[in-house]
């Protein structure tokens, strides 16, 4: 309803709340003609609701951030330590005296920790606290990382590496839990990809940080550049784990940085699509519900099929830049534009997809793109190292990046508190690290000089699965929301608990 004008010599008593007509009082008790507000108590509602949300972000995004990239520095370092100083025989593998296959088995015993501990550490982050939780893994997985500076043997290696395992299992799945306690559906895919990002740029700042370890640090105090890349990714995880547990912040209800109307906003906003810090534990029936509800499995089928790709390139990538004709160091350098180029991908394309409400397209698209990248990496010739290259940056781009809204699609589509707990753990430890571990064994060691073209058509098979398995269930979930609408009889949509898409 539009505003009409008053007519002339009318007099005004007052205000008209609610932002629509504002009376000015002049210095000498004169009023002057009402000032219209362009503003409606809707926009008004979306702005205090938009500075709430940035409030939010600027406390818990950068935290989460910045504890899974350290969380991934250690845990990704030792593809780097590997090639490390290799020309002077000071790397991992020979100063330890490991062989490849060794190598190949400490790579998977941490992901078969990985994948025992996902659901336990998600039951304790609800129980004991997310801040408390997440300091606690972080300073032991930081300490553990110190400590693999000091292996001597492949026994040591391996059982540094299962013990790490351990430690890092509820820390990616703690975090995507941990966002749902703050977001809705619709804000969670940016979110967690700014998190998973991190992995990203992890990777970028890990080859950095190895160039430059290696190349001024090795036999300092006796050292080789290996162990000190160990010594010095570790430690920073243990001082910041003191950070996490006084400054990460539990849930909105207890959160005392917020005015209680700010704390109520944000309880209300997440009433019927968010965790609840208040919610009781999980039940038997509240796991048997989730162990039971198949269209879930559709999920995890379909984050194995990108759990594969992302752990090969995060413990290869070092030695597929090595096998593209750059040497030591300068392998270590050039794993730095792959991971960039996919870290700002990463980020445009979650926040698309909660923009347009297209998790499940998006995640399609972007594993197709990666796929194609892995299928030219496998039909080239071994010798073209600039576009294998460039394929490997698509590849990777494509791998990540459809990550975030698969992360983002699930938890947004589950009701109850400990179900997303439950279901996010299934979705990373049951179905991902089993994944990551197949990850381990396709690029093998032998095939260096023909390129990897095993490890190349593994991924791009797998991502192309992950495309069908998207669209299988964006298909699947229109035709839910339809007979749900159908049933209630037109009901308005926003009346009704749809899936997202």
């Amino acid at each position: 309803m539009g505003i009409q004008e008053p007519a002339v010599g009318n007099s005004w008593d007052g205000d008209i709340e609610n932002g629509v007509l504002k009376e000015a009082r002049l210095s000498d008790g004169q009023s002057s003609p009402p000032m219209m507000s362009t503003a409606s108590p809707q926009q008004d509602q979306a702005d205090v609701e938009k500075a709430l949300v940035w409030k939010k972000d600027k406390r818990i995004v950068p935290l989460s951030a910045a504890i899974y990239f350290l969380c991934y520095l250690d845990r990704s370092n030792i593809g780097n330590a590997k090639i490390l100083n290799q020309s002077t025989g000071n790397d991992l593998l020979t100063e330890t005296g490991m062989t490849g296959h060794q190598f190949t088995i400490a790579l998977m015993i941490f992901l078969v920790a990985y994948g025992l501990f996902e659901v336990p550490s998600n039951i304790l982050l609800k129980k004991l606290r997310p801040s408390r939780w997440l300091a606690f893994l972080m300073f032991s997985w930081g300490a553990i990382t110190v400590g693999l500076g000091g292996a001597q043997n492949y026994a040591t290696v391996t059982a540094v590496r299962f013990i790490l395992g351990v430690a890092e299992a509820g820390v990616f799945p703690g975090l995507v839990y941990y966002l749902t306690f703050w977001y809705r559906a619709d804000e969670r895919s940016v979110r967690v990809s700014f998190v998973l990002a991190s992995a990203t740029l992890a990777g970028a700042f890990g080859g950095a940080i190895a160039y430059g370890v290696g190349h001024g640090m090795n036999q300092v105090q006796g050292l080789s550049a290996w162990r000190w890349l160990f010594i010095i990714e570790g430690i920073p995880s243990c001082l910041s784990a003191v950070l996490v547990w006084f400054f990460l912040p539990d849930y909105p209800e207890t959160a005392n940085w917020l005015t209680a109307e700010e704390r109520a906003l944000a309880v209300r906003r997440l009433a019927l699509e968010g965790s609840k810090g208040s919610d009781k534990s999980m039940t038997w029936q509240d796991a048997k519900a989730t162990l039971t509800d198949w269209r879930l499995w559709g999920h995890y089928v379909v984050y194995f099929g990108i759990s594969t790709p992302f752990s090969s390139l995060s413990l290869f990538t070092p030695s597929i830049t090595a096998g593209l004709g750059y040497k030591d160091l300068e392998a270590q350098l050039m794993t730095v534009p792959p991971y960039a180029v996919a870290y700002v991908i990463s980020i445009l394309t979650a926040w698309s997809a909660d923009r347009f409400n297209s998790r499940g397209l998006h995640s399609a698209a972007l594993a197709t793109v990666g796929a194609c990248g892995f299928l030219a990496s496998a039909v080239l010739p071994p010798d073209a190292y600039l576009p294998r290259y460039g394929c490997l940056i698509v590849a990777a781009t494509g791998a990540f990046s459809c990550i975030p809204p698969l992360l983002g699609w699930l938890s947004s589509n589950i009701a109850s508190t400990s179900a997303v707990g439950l279901a996010i753990a299934l979705n990373i430890g049951l179905a991902g690290a089993p994944g990551q571990i197949a990850g381990v064994w396709i690029y093998k060691a032998v095939e260096a000089k023909n390129g990897y073209p095993t490890g190349h058509w593994v991924n791009a098979a797998l991502l192309f699965m992950v495309s069908v398995g998207c669209g299988m269930l964006r298909v699947y979930y229109g035709w839910r929301n339809r007979k749900v609408i159908r049933e209630a009889g037109g009901a308005v949509a926003e009346s009704l608990r749809l899936f997202k898409y």
